[in-house]
């Protein structure tokens, strides 16, 4: 079972913090409907309490929820494949446009002899980067390793 969060203090004065701690509180809600063995399930504990014993407060505190959200995540992601909406479609986009986007670019320049060209390459990498990223994003949904909460950082 996981464990709640529960900090000390009052969160609500500070809107950016509140939402930090909504959005953490909704994914260990999100995470608590799958099945995780003990192994995750005593790391994801870990850094709750870490949380829960911590003296920190407004940004710092705020900085430490989401430090602690994101180690959550990649150790799902690297232990179990569990991904959060939209995760590769975030990761394909980066990776289109430089992966595909700078060639494209350089393609075009030098057809035309003209390099100031190169960036007409980026749109075309941005497209494919997010058709890559929604399929898999769609692949991880259909087998259920997606974790239901897309992360605004």
């Amino acid at each position: 079972m996981i464990n709640q969060l529960i900090l000390r203090g009052n969160t609500e004065e500070n809107i950016i913090l509140n939402k930090q701690t909504l959005q953490f509180k909704k994914l260990l809600d999100e995470l608590s409907k799958k099945e995780i063995s003990i192994k995750e399930e005593v790391f994801i504990n870990s850094k709750i309490e870490e949380l829960n014993n911590t003296t920190a407060e407004g940004d710092a505190l705020r900085k430490l929820i989401k430090v602690k959200q994101n180690e959550i995540i990649k150790y799902l992601e690297k232990e179990l494949k569990y991904v959060t909406k939209n995760y590769y479609k975030n990761l394909w986009f980066v990776l289109g446009m430089s992966m595909f986007g700078v060639p494209i670019g350089v393609i075009i320049g030098t057809s035309q002899d003209n390099m100031s060209l190169l960036g007409l390459g980026f749109p075309f990498g941005i497209l494919i980067g997010i058709l890559v990223g929604s399929r898999l994003d769609k692949k991880a949904f259909e087998e259920g390793r997606q974790i239901d909460i897309e992360i605004k950082n």
